[in-house]
């Protein structure tokens, strides 16, 4: 799950953003604002605007109080600060011509409901940003997800489903009872689809979270709520994992195992709701996200192992508790950051005791579980990883190339974008400092022979208060556009890529 808070305050919307907008929705000042130590400083002199927007009447209104610059502070933290907006923007840079479809991204962008202000990161109500681009061109919006725990809190202007750290206060005892059986029956639980959205074999796209009834149809042109997305199996459960492995043939998820330790695999073929089940066993670890997957053969084409790649977080469990709110806000420039790395596991299939340095390692000495290491050093990220994407062509193949966020410490959450190289074990970095770029999506160029062919897409949120999307080369790393925001964001989570039809 996923969500953040933030400040109603920022630059004033004017042309040339062309825009159409509901009314604005209240949200009080919950920014914060951290001086970097860091000298580097990232520069876009050698940039051209390339595209600029007609020059129409804006029709969102500004704030009610102008801000100085020197008052505006990071908003990757504060509430989204209006339901919706769209409109074209100016793009500084070249945005390739081939670049053609929608990058959706997910996420958290509404800590607070009347009075209330949520705790925790995953908490918020769900955000929905659209990047099109097209014909050189980008058109950005951005809408709040429709789901029954967003219409109810608005309705209620309260906290009426639980979400991951927050639940309803009840009114008297016979209502905690009642909330009590609620629980157990999914019924309060959050349909708060604010952590993934993926596009399926179909064609349709699914927002997601933790909770099956959290996973939500919308149209990725209108970002319109369509409703929910229903299973048609009987494997029933209330939860499920947020991060499915989505493919033109399959689509794979996690549900908890309740009988036995770990969890069931489910596949579900394209253009149906039906899941199939395996059951498979993990070890103790910590990671929000794996990167990918494949087989390992020998000489002959025999399989000899299985290797899986994560962001792992050295089995610290203290990461969950830096992600509240208060501790992003209020720690800004500290190096509070836990430590991560690209945790491999080599799960050998020939009986072998011992694999790779770097690798999984089952052991035949009895004991019950074997070694997970590194797959490169992780001082060349900055021993922060996370929020990975790759070459989709790679998804369960033999890769070379990771695109994660990282860190330059000091830092309490990750402020770099990186791009991890396998094979020569070594790492590139982008950084601008003071601001907390989102997860990298890498999309490839069409008809491309090389892993690394293609741009690299993020949405980064400034320490000035603003933000802006971002294109990267995905070979050599190196900014080709950019495009600012009418205002900062709040950060988010996941995205996909729906190419143009």
């Amino acid at each position: 799950m996923a969500s953040l808070a933030f400040s109603t305050t920022g630059t004033r919307i004017s042309p040339p953003y062309t825009a159409v907008s509901d009314k604005f929705m209240h949200v009080r000042d919950g920014s914060f604002c951290g001086k970097s130590v860091f000298s580097k400083k990232h520069s876009t002199r050698d940039l051209t605007i390339t595209n600029v927007a007609s020059k129409l009447p804006a029709t969102i209104p500004p704030p009610e109080k102008k801000i100085s610059t020197s008052d505006r502070k990071l908003v990757a933290w504060t509430s989204i600060r209006q339901e919706r907006w769209e409109g074209e923007l100016v793009v500084e840079g070249e945005i390739p011509l081939w670049l053609k479809g929608t990058y959706l991204r997910n996420g958290p962008g509404l800590w607070h409901i009347g009075d209330y202000n949520f705790r925790h990161l995953f908490d918020g109500y769900a955000t929905l940003v659209r990047l099109h681009f097209e014909n050189g061109r980008l058109i950005m919006g951005h809408r709040q997800i429709e789901s029954e725990a967003y219409k109810a809190a608005k309705k209620h202007n309260r906290l009426c489903y639980r979400e991951f750290s927050e639940a309803p206060k009840p009114d008297n005892f016979l209502a905690y009872i009642g909330d009590l059986a609620n629980l157990f029956s999914g019924a309060s639980l959050t349909d708060n689809a604010n952590t993934g959205v993926v596009r399926l074999g179909d064609g349709r796209v699914v927002c997601l979270t933790e909770t099956i009834k959290g996973s939500i149809v919308v149209d990725p042109d209108t970002l319109d709520t369509l409703g929910k997305f229903e299973y048609s199996d009987t494997l029933g459960g209330l939860i499920h994992s947020a991060h499915p492995i989505v493919t033109d043939t399959e689509f794979l998820t996690l549900l908890p195992d309740l009988v036995s330790p770990g969890y069931l695999v489910v596949r579900m073929e394209p253009g149906t709701n039906k899941r199939k089940v395996a059951s498979v066993e993990v070890p103790l670890y910590v990671t929000f996200h794996f990167i990918n997957a494949y087989e390992e053969k020998d000489e002959d084409g025999r399989v000899t192992a299985v290797i899986a790649d994560c962001c792992e977080h050295h089995a610290d469990t203290t990461i969950l508790e830096k992600l509240r709110l208060q501790n992003l806000r209020s720690s800004a420039g500290k190096d509070v950051l836990p430590d991560a790395r690209v945790g491999r596991f080599r799960i050998p299939l020939d009986g072998t005791p011992t694999g790779k340095v770097g690798r999984f390692r089952i052991p035949l000495d009895g004991t019950p579980t074997g070694k997970l290491e590194a797959a490169l050093n992780p001082d060349e990220h900055g021993k922060g990883m996370d929020m990975c994407s790759i070459n989709p062509a790679f998804l369960g193949k033999k890769y070379r190339y990771a695109y994660a966020c990282g860190a330059q410490r000091p830092c309490n959450f990750p402020n770099t974008l990186t791009k991890i190289d396998l094979f020569e074990k070594v790492a590139k970095n982008w950084f601008d400092e003071g601001s907390v770029p989102s997860e990298p999506l890498f999309v490839p160029r069409p008809g491309a022979t090389e892993e690394d062919d293609g741009v690299v897409i993020s949405m980064i949120s400034d320490k000035n208060g603003e933000g802006y999307a971002l294109v990267l080369d995905g070979s050599t790393f190196e900014e080709i556009a950019r495009a600012k925001f009418p205002y900062g964001l709040p950060y988010g989570l996941h995205g996909c890529w729906v190419p143009k039809k």
